[in-house]
């Protein structure tokens, strides 16, 4: 018997036997039938899976948030990956949502994570059945999430008090880009001239995205007013004016929007707000998700939120 009946053996006991019975049906063929060395059960498939997360090149965020999740799910259950059961898994994320009272979303997320771990292993042949293909994607509702209005984009516009930060609103409002790819850009990224800039987005990903002759101006005339050498492109307002980061862009818009009454002010509703209106105005939802850096373009679709006004046009002009 060679290697080959002995994984058709295995396959055909797939469909009866939990993990740990494959396991010993397989040593057993092994030991009977071939001369393969059997495989360490305590091995750390965790830091494995994360080195394979890393060479897909996912970022340092990602891969943190991976394996505090998992390995805190493992160390929950307390067993080794090839004993865990379906059962096992479920228990513990119920009981997660039970403890922590965290919501679906989050439960699913941490599901969504166990899934690819499992998926991984059974990939990799360290596992012969994935416990996770049986727990389901947690159901979640749809909250509406709120965009800004025009109104509200030029009332910032007006309530800024400097020019630093009326650039900074331009730039997010006509490109969409994260808050994350807008602090990483350098001056020499922007193409006045083309009104375009290159970002690097998750995973490492370049992509070109554009912005529109306000924002250019403004951006000119923030740039051309600098006193400094930092080759950042958005630097914080007092000396020594270092590279302003995330919590910067956060707080000051987060200030702004208090001072002006507009309801929850951060740069992610930016994003939101070039979707929608994309969407809305005709743009292909396809040029919407190469614009985003959206791997997939259901998550695209999440961004955005259709007018009802324009639904309600749409009844009326193809249905009557």
């Amino acid at each position: 018997m060679n290697i080959d009946l002995i994984q058709q053996v295995e396959s055909l006991m797939a469909g009866t036997l939990n993990n740990i019975q494959l396991e010993r049906l397989h040593n057993v063929l092994i030991q009977t039938f071939g001369n393969e060395e059997i495989k360490d059960d305590e091995k750390d498939y965790l830091t494995s899976f994360i080195a394979a997360k890393r060479v897909e090149g996912c970022s340092d965020k990602t891969i943190r948030y991976y394996q505090a999740t998992i390995k805190t799910a493992l160390d929950k259950i307390g067993k080794s990956v090839k004993r865990i059961t379906t059962d096992d898994l479920r228990g513990y994320i119920d009981s997660y949502q039970q403890e922590s009272g965290a919501s679906r979303v989050t439960v699913d997320n941490i599901r969504r994570i166990l899934s690819s771990f499992f998926t991984w292993l059974e990939t990799e042949d360290h596992i012969m059945r994935n416990p996770m293909k049986r727990i389901h994607k947690v159901k979640t509702g749809k909250a509406v999430k709120e965009t800004y209005s025009d109104e509200d984009l030029e009332v910032m516009r007006d309530g800024c008090d400097n020019i630093r930060d009326l650039a900074m609103i331009d730039v997010l409002a006509s490109t969409g880009i994260r808050v994350g790819e807008l602090v990483t850009l350098n001056r020499d990224d922007i193409d006045f001239e083309n009104r375009e800039c290159i970002v690097l987005g998750k995973g490492n990903k370049e992509r070109r995205v554009y912005f529109d002759a306000r924002t250019k101006i403004h951006l000119q005339q923030y740039l051309n007013g600098r006193d400094d050498d930092n080759p950042a492109l958005i630097v914080s307002l007092q000396k020594p004016h270092e590279r302003l980061q995330i919590s910067g862009v956060e707080i000051r818009l987060r200030e702004l929007g208090k001072r002006l009454s507009i309801n929850r002010v951060h740069p992610h509703k930016f994003r939101r707000t070039l979707a929608t209106v994309a969407i809305d105005k005709g743009m292909p939802i396809e040029q919407v998700q190469q614009l985003l850096g959206h791997q997939s373009i259901d998550t695209t679709l999440q961004y955005a939120m259709v007018n009802q006004a324009n639904v309600k046009s749409s009844h009326r002009r193809f249905i009557g």
